[in-house]
């Protein structure tokens, strides 16, 4: 039934559906962080508002864009050609700048300067770019290769539940470095 639904919502309006899937998953990846991992007492909502609006206005349009990119325009002599040379770009090109695009925004909606972002860059960016590197190829081989383009950002969302809850908490920890 659930499913049903987002199909037809996914057909009939797809950005606005990824958007707001998007945008949620980011949300209880913040809320999972600030509970289960860092065991808050208290809960920061303007964080997980930015972590929020992150997800729906940037992070959603950005996958979506880039895999419709990646399919149309990344065709080799080969299914398989196609799906290692979909697969490198994601990792080399895309993944790197996403990761960097997430540690600035957060640290510009956390109204940091550009020094503090460069410092919250410098802290955060290495280990979260080398553990991207732990989870997400293999996510994309599976990805690219066995879900139809409409439910390849879903795929990515469900994976990126305990990714967000991840990235959550490194950006919490660089900005908590960079304000000591």
């Amino acid at each position: 039934m659930v499913w049903q639904w987002y199909n037809r919502t996914l057909t009939r309006h797809p950005l606005v559906t990824q958007c707001i899937t998007t945008a949620t998953l980011f949300a209880t990846g913040d809320v999972i962080a600030q509970h289960a991992v860092e065991k808050r007492d208290t809960h920061d909502y303007a964080r997980t508002l930015r972590l929020t609006g992150f997800g729906g206005v940037v992070a959603a349009p950005l996958l979506s864009n880039w895999y419709k990119f990646l399919d149309r325009h990344i065709q080799m002599s080969t299914p398989v050609k196609a799906l290692f040379a979909r697969v490198a770009l994601d990792q080399l090109l895309f993944a790197p700048c996403f990761i960097a695009v997430f540690f600035s925004a957060q640290g510009a909606l956390e109204g940091k300067n550009t020094t503090q972002i460069k410092e919250k860059l410098a802290d955060g960016y290495p280990q979260a770019l080398k553990n991207n590197y732990k989870l997400w190829p293999a996510v994309q081989f599976f990805n690219f290769y066995v879900t139809p383009l409409n439910h390849r950002l879903m795929v990515t969302n469900i994976v990126a539940l305990g990714w967000n809850t991840y990235l959550s908490t490194a950006n919490q920890q660089s900005s908590s470095h960079v304000n000591a």
